[in-house]
């Protein structure tokens, strides 16, 4: 591997902290020159989650490494532990949230990669995944 390239993949795996916990990149275009998948290593903080969203041209893989995360897909929702994964197809709406005690950590896969690696839609607060969690 040359040496540039493995110098993009270390600035590649900056963090961002989230309210709901912390996100960063193990592989997308600029950290891997990656052009059909993106993989994000990210944490959950107890209590919190990724609120519904969707990735409109995108099918995404969570696996979960550690914590009990809640799962909704589309209005199903189930419980996963580590091991345990999720597969969302393109436009299918979609939510992980920290039922734990402790930080819950996953791997997110997407395919292709869109634009930095992923792009995503805000669907919290539309009807009916805004009243869901009740």
């Amino acid at each position: 591997m040359p040496q540039q390239r493995l110098d993009a993949l270390l600035v590649g795996q900056l963090l961002y902290r989230l309210d709901w916990g912390r996100i960063g990149w193990l592989s997308n275009p600029a950290s891997t020159g990656a052009a059909q998948l993106a993989i994000v290593q990210g944490s959950l903080i107890p209590g919190k989650g990724h609120n519904f969203h969707k990735h409109t041209h995108q099918e995404e893989l969570i696996f979960v490494v550690a914590g009990r995360i809640e799962q909704w897909i589309d209005q199903e929702k189930r419980l996963l532990g580590p091991g345990d994964s999720a597969f969302m197809p393109p436009g299918v709406v979609h939510a992980s949230f920290n039922v734990g005690d402790d930080e819950a950590k996953v791997i997110a896969i997407f395919g292709p990669c869109v634009g930095d690696g992923f792009e995503m839609i805000d669907m919290a607060d539309e009807a009916p995944w805004k009243s869901l969690r009740g």
